[in-house]
């Protein structure tokens, strides 16, 4: 069934930083009060798209999946994190990076604070695939520091069923930035913000021969700690030729989907366990 974009009043809302203290105070003790972190980056995305792709990506999915949950459910979201972890970007100009280490006490001190609140879960919703494994980390350490709180590193792209009848299967496994998809997302979502140009780099590119050596890969089961400069002369990698918005369109429709039947399940759900199974420390 097609979702629709409602009117942004939900979301809005929905904004945890818009309500006055004594309404944060009684959301946050709210049973199951939960709060999404939406996270991008500015860095470079080729020639055709933004400095902010992923970050305005984080933003309007999740103001979209905000608008089709039940009014009545103790959710709300933060503010935008526009700026990421993007070491692997910086030769680019336009490019701006955090240090892993203050990304770290990013996560862990606002989490800390929520988790003090009473909020019973962090949702940690990343667009920028070069984050993942770092806010995973943040992640781990959270709960481990404020074990009342789940915390939930989510990556928007990852999981996301359909995804398979949408793009090619090279795209899929390498058009890990700027390529068909995050272009076509962005023709739909935003086109005044796409340039002319639909390079096709990386993988497919001038310097695909660069591309890491047999049994290794750009990311999967044996990946490497690559840089964009090793294989792409424009900053993408991938395809970008066929990009569309109708194509847009239906990625959008995926992602919003996906995420709104996640929301669901956890909003729905006694998660995180409040005790754990196991007695620290065990005794000999």
């Amino acid at each position: 069934m097609p979702l629709c974009k409602g009117t942004g009043m939900d979301g809005l809302k929905r904004r945890f930083d818009q309500l006055a203290w004594p309404e944060a105070e009684k959301a946050a003790k709210q049973a199951g009060a939960t709060v999404v972190w939406p996270f991008g980056a500015c860095e470079q995305h080729g020639p055709q798209l933004p400095l902010a792709t992923d970050a305005l990506f984080a933003d309007r999915i999740l103001n979209s999946v905000l608008e089709h949950l039940d009014g009545e459910w103790p959710i709300w979201r933060l503010p935008l994190q526009s700026i990421g972890f993007s070491p692997e970007h910086q030769p680019f100009p336009g490019t701006l990076s955090l240090s892993a280490e203050l990304m770290l006490q990013l996560v862990d001190q606002v989490g800390g604070q929520l988790a003090a609140m009473g909020v019973e879960r962090l949702v940690l919703l990343n667009a920028h695939g070069g984050q993942i494994g770092l806010l995973q980390v943040a992640a781990r350490q959270l709960r481990l520091r404020c074990p009342s709180m789940g915390v939930l590193p989510c990556f928007i792209w990852s999981g996301v069923d359909g995804l398979s009848s949408l793009l090619p299967p090279e795209e899929l496994a390498h058009g890990l930035h700027a390529g068909q998809a995050e272009t076509s997302l962005m023709l739909h979502m935003a086109p005044e913000l796409v340039g002319p140009s639909r390079p096709v780099d990386g993988a497919h590119g001038p310097r695909s021969a660069l591309a890491p050596p047999d049994g290794w890969s750009l990311e999967g089961a044996a990946p490497c700690a690559w840089l964009t400069s090793d294989l792409s002369q424009s900053g993408v990698i991938g395809d970008a030729r066929l990009a569309s918005a109708e194509l847009g369109l239906e990625l959008e429709q995926a992602l919003i989907l996906h995420w709104t039947q996640r929301f669901k399940s956890l909003l729905s759900s006694d998660w995180p366990p409040t005790e754990s199974v196991v007695d620290w420390p065990r005794k000999s």
